[in-house]
């Protein structure tokens, strides 16, 4: 049964027209959601988040920005952007990076991404509280049809992190990034691990240290 805005129901996919998807994706109630789309399903989620999904989002930031700032690498990040294929696919990845090849990128807007016009982002990130199984299937599908190039799943419970490369309709695990040449998900892992005892600080001194 396809679902209406009247029983739309949360933190599930649903199946949805993207009409119907599009009046929950801009309906106040859910403003603070983020917002998906594939395959004719929707899900928008609304749980709260807590320190370890907002510690460790801002940990993977600072490293993947740190490890481009260290190796001259160019770098343009977003945070919880919204990318839109109209009619199709939408995604709102915790975290998204446009890597090397910057002239194409999408221009400054308080608009989806229109993967119509731009290209898709090279990394894409999701933190995962009470979605790991959805970032890993569902989701990884997505990302996978999107034609994003990299995808890391972060377990938040355990401060693991898990790295997909992308190609060819589907992706693999693999334990060193391919779009950041030499920076392995140990480096990622230690990181968060150390973010539960260290400040961030002192976390930077390390990795500019490590990564130098």
């Amino acid at each position: 049964m396809t679902t209406s805005l009247q029983n739309f129901v949360t933190d599930t996919w649903v199946e949805a027209t993207w009409e119907a998807f599009m009046r929950c994706a801009y309906n106040p109630a859910y403003e603070h959601g983020k917002a998906y789309y594939y395959q004719g399903k929707a899900r928008i989620e609304m749980t709260p988040l807590g320190w370890n999904h907002a510690e460790d989002n801002t940990m993977i930031s600072s490293l993947i920005n740190i490890f481009c700032a260290v190796k001259g690498i160019p770098v343009r990040g977003l945070t919880n952007c919204s990318f839109r294929k109209t009619g199709l696919q939408e995604a709102q990845p915790d975290l998204a990076f446009y890597i090397n090849s910057l002239e194409n990128i999408p221009r400054r807007s308080n608009s989806p991404v229109d993967l119509n016009q731009f290209p898709p982002p090279d990394l894409v990130v999701e933190m995962a509280a009470s979605s790991l199984g959805d970032d890993l299937g569902v989701k990884r599908l997505l990302y996978e049809s999107l034609a994003v190039q990299e995808y890391w799943v972060v377990d938040v419970n355990h401060s693991e992190v898990i790295c997909f490369v992308i190609a060819n309709g589907g992706s693999k695990s693999i334990s060193t990034s391919p779009t950041l040449p030499g920076l392995t998900m140990s480096i990622a892992q230690e990181t968060l691990e150390r973010s539960h005892a260290e400040d961030h600080g002192a976390i930077t001194r390390w990795l500019w240290s490590q990564l130098s």
